[in-house]
């Protein structure tokens, strides 16, 4: 089990996020960006690598606009170089990489130009993770989508623009249960259709579900993961007191993290903490893992031959 947090490190002075308006768009403005992104990526890993933080979500901005088509900009070229150098980073200290898409991407939308654009979105997501040389265990995690009136027909369209999307993406593609359309279950009963990987959100679980024990989802999305997947990626948080049900936790609720992990046990898996003060909670989730047999704290030594 390795435990870490998404996109934003607010200890290290940089961003790996930074972006610019699309009127504002040059090519020499999306090189000055993307430097600026990579070299802060590099020093978010290089912390977190030193604080036991071996899960990371990048941020789909690392390349600003790149699957927009006012960018026909060779970003994979430009940045060759540099991107190998992450990677090989990223392999040497064995740290689990994922990505997320924001909301807008909709393969089981009704509107054709939102699939295209969707589509598009996904192939960038992809393309970012193969020039960093991972294998298929660096993940793309998407949700399912609109409901659109008939969650039968829409979940019916997801399962038919799968099967049509290129191997480049369903090789990374995984997809997550939300906390108001589709439950565990549906993810599963896709899962069952299309053989995607399920990852698991945990408070999203809570807050949406089918009375379902944790214990028994856990079980249940860890079947949908192969070998060449990696193990199964969770996400993790809680509810912020006294706000909306639905709320994300603003610091770790170490109390209920410790439950989960005595109710997880029987599992395996990464888990990526969505709490608001982000390589904090980390911190704090990794003391209160320490003693679980799971937790990985540093990669094992590299085996010579």
């Amino acid at each position: 089990m390795k435990i870490g947090y998404p996109c934003i490190n607010r200890s290290v002075g940089c961003t790996a996020n930074r972006t610019f308006r699309l009127r504002n768009y040059s090519e020499e403005r999306l090189v000055e960006i993307v430097e600026n992104n990579v070299h802060c990526l590099q020093k978010i890993l290089e912390y977190n690598v030193e604080h036991s933080m071996l899960f990371f979500r990048i941020s789909s901005d690392i390349i600003p606009f790149a699957s927009h088509p006012v960018c026909t900009f060779d970003w994979q070229s430009r940045f060759k170089k540099e991107f190998a150098a992450l990677g090989s980073f990223i392999k040497k200290h064995e740290i689990r990489i994922s990505m997320h898409p924001d909301q807008f991407v909709i393969i089981n939308a009704k509107d054709a130009g939102i699939v295209e654009r969707s589509i598009n979105e996904l192939r960038y997501h992809a393309a970012v993770l193969d020039s960093l040389g991972l294998d298929r265990s660096a993940k793309i995690q998407i949700h399912i989508g609109g409901v659109y009136g008939n969650k039968e027909k829409s979940i019916y369209r997801f399962v038919q623009q799968y099967s049509q999307l290129e191997k480049s993406i369903k090789d990374r593609m995984v997809i997550e249960n939300d906390d108001r359309q589709y439950s565990i279950r549906d993810c599963l009963e896709i899962s069952s259709r299309t053989r995607v990987p399920v990852l698991l959100d945990v408070f999203h679980h809570a807050v949406f579900n089918n009375s379902e024990p944790i214990e028994e989802v856990l079980l249940y999305a860890e079947k949908t993961w192969s070998r060449g997947d990696g193990i199964p990626m969770i996400d993790y948080s809680s509810q912020q007191k006294d706000e909306r049900r639905g709320k994300h936790v603003e610091s770790i609720d170490i109390k209920d993290f410790k439950r989960f992990l005595a109710l997880s046990s029987p599992v395996n898996f990464d888990c990526m903490l969505e709490i608001k003060n982000k390589e904090r909670s980390a911190q704090k989730a990794i003391a209160a893992a320490s003693k679980d047999s799971r937790f990985v704290s540093s990669p094992p030594p590299q085996q010579h031959r």
